[in-house]
């Protein structure tokens, strides 16, 4: 076994990513504190090739140097915009067809080992504060809530571990529509 060097690697450069095709899928940060979470998610909606990243309140934009240090260019190629308002950015979503789904531990949320996606639908995954999740004013305009089990003592994953949980199960289970 050895480890392969990048070329080796036929990565895309960013003006090709741009003309790639995407996952339909949209990612919503719902007020991330931490621009190093902002960051790794960006580099996570790059490997996925999510269609869009909506950053949302408090959530840290580009350019900045936080979260350019975990995001390692991905600022550059995954499409981004801010919404001031969260529900502005739901609007934005439903505007384009998009499912609402929000990624929270509620009285309803669908394990996501049971969850069926529809290979015809678009989907917006919702990401909630580090602290205090998805807010309920948000959770009260998606569609559905999935959450992901767990076994330990702690309620939560890291928001930026959650988003790639969650993608790459999308990923797997719409492989044969990507």
């Amino acid at each position: 076994m050895r480890k392969l060097s990048i070329e080796e690697l036929q990565r895309i450069d960013v003006e090709s990513f741009k003309k790639a095709e995407k996952i339909p899928v949209i990612i919503i940060l719902d007020n991330i504190r931490s621009q190093h979470n902002v960051g790794s998610i960006f580099r996570t909606g790059d490997a996925f090739r999510v269609s869009e990243l909506l950053l949302c309140g408090i959530t840290a934009k580009p350019p900045s140097r936080e979260i350019e240090k975990t995001a390692l260019g991905a600022t550059q190629s995954v499409i981004w915009k801010y919404f001031e308002n969260t529900i502005d950015a739901i609007v934005y979503c439903k505007e384009k067809n998009y499912k609402l789904v929000a990624v929270e531990q509620t009285n309803i949320s669908i394990d996501i080992r049971s969850i069926v996606y529809n290979e015809t639908e678009s989907i917006a995954f919702v990401f909630g504060n580090e602290i205090h999740g998805v807010s309920q004013v948000v959770l009260d305009n998606c569609d559905l809530s999935i959450e992901i089990p767990q076994f330990g003592t702690k309620h939560s994953f890291n928001v930026s571990v959650t988003s790639g949980i969650v993608l790459y199960d999308y990923f797997l289970k719409m492989s044969k529509r990507i």
